[in-house]
């Protein structure tokens, strides 16, 4: 059976990777799907949506902007009655400096978008949520934070903040919202082929060394985003209906262990 008939469901970051994989299914388990990004992906998206059949519309929105996140929440409550999921999965990367080589401009971006963006989502969608949930019996947020958030050597110190802040989040957030039938979990993605990993991926196809991509998890290799957004329905689906206030890593095990090549202070790592 579809797990989503007629939900009304929000993804953030929809055009692309982990985001465009997870509204594309949200929408063939019959939900009704808002595809938010900051760029022409989420008209793209939701056209994929429509052509296949499903119910979608497009808003471009910045994830970190609390206005446009008012926007969302409204698009989807006006068009579709109501709200019963966020999946706040929108990000930016940062790049790979160290600490020292980190200006302030830069980790103030990453965590704008990439913590402030989920605060945000919360705030505004799970009000909305727990009004429907109040009718329906539950709804979910699904935030999307990274192995990096779990402990050193998956991300940039940016990055890996950041990250680690949305793992946190997700469990005050399940903590404040008790009683309302409305919860929170994370997914913490592994080296997953997207946008945002793409020179990676490619780099390693050009040099003939795919092999090398996911060596240091057990199943020695990246993910796909579909791996990653069958997770995240998961976590939104009533099948998850006891899961709250966790940080799911999807990672091909790399948490397991997290190996990593030791930079010592003042040289390269290699």
């Amino acid at each position: 059976m579809a797990r989503f008939t007629d939900r009304s469901i929000i993804v953030t970051g929809a055009g692309s990777g982990i985001g465009r994989a997870a509204a594309l299914l949200f929408a063939s388990e019959g939900g009704r799907v808002v595809a938010a990004d900051l760029t022409e992906g989420a008209e793209q998206t939701a056209a994929a949506i429509v052509a296949a059949g499903g119910i979608a519309h497009a808003i471009r929105m910045d994830a970190g902007v609390e206005d446009d996140v008012v926007r969302a929440v409204d698009l989807a409550c006006d068009r579709f009655g109501g709200l019963d999921v966020m999946f706040a999965n929108a990000g930016i990367s940062g790049g790979m400096a160290n600490i020292f080589d980190t200006d302030v401009a830069l980790i103030t971006d990453v965590l704008r978008v990439n913590l402030i963006g989920p605060f945000l989502a919360i705030k505004h969608a799970a009000p909305r949520i727990a009004a429907r949930a109040a009718r329906t019996g539950g709804g979910a947020i699904v935030l999307t934070a990274s192995v990096a958030g779990i402990r050193s050597g998956a991300g940039s110190p940016a990055y890996s903040a950041s990250k680690a802040g949305v793992m946190n989040l997700a469990a005050v957030a399940a903590q404040q919202l008790a009683g309302s039938n409305v919860r929170v979990n994370a997914i913490c993605p592994g080296l997953t082929e997207t946008g945002m990993t793409k020179p990676t991926f490619d780099y390693a196809r050009d040099a003939g060394k795919t092999d090398r991509i996911g060596r240091l998890n057990p199943l020695r290799r990246g993910a796909q985003p579909g791996e990653l957004a069958k997770v995240a329905l998961f976590l939104a689906s009533d099948d998850a209906s006891y899961i709250n206030g966790q940080a799911i890593a999807v990672d091909g095990g790399l948490s397991s262990s997290h190996p990593v090549t030791r930079q010592d202070y003042g040289k390269t790592a290699v």
